[in-house]
């Protein structure tokens, strides 16, 4: 049974910094793409950040680029999301995916983790 744990998430005051984990299990992921996704308060669910597990390559959305970094631990089979400069529009639930056919678009990750939520203030 495939499992994502997320973990990590908490209240942050502005311009601190939290680190999510996602621990995945239940199979090999060498061949998908791990994403990380939030959902603020009466928005939609948006991308964040991605990661080939193969090949390391990663993607972020442009709000997050420069702040925010997503890595892997093969050994832990963990991924992870630095956050950086947190800002109170970063206020949102976030999840965690897994996408086998390595993709990362929301419509195509099958695998989700129930969230952590993550709370900037200012």
């Amino acid at each position: 049974q495939v499992q994502l744990v997320e973990s990590g998430g908490g209240l942050v005051q502005a311009g601190g910094s939290l680190r999510l984990s996602c621990a995945a299990s239940g199979r090999s992921f060498s061949s998908y793409a791990m994403a990380w996704f939030r959902q603020a308060p009466g928005k939609e669910r948006a991308f964040v950040a991605a990661i080939k597990w193969s090949t390391g390559g990663t993607y972020y959305a442009d709000s997050v680029k420069g702040r925010f970094t997503i890595s892997r631990d093969n050994a832990k089979n963990t991924v992870y999301l630095q956050m950086n400069s947190l800002k109170p529009e970063d206020t949102a639930v976030y999840y965690c995916a897994a996408d086998p056919t390595g993709a990362t678009t929301e419509s195509t990750m099958i695998y989700w983790g129930k969230g952590t939520l993550v709370t900037v203030s200012s």
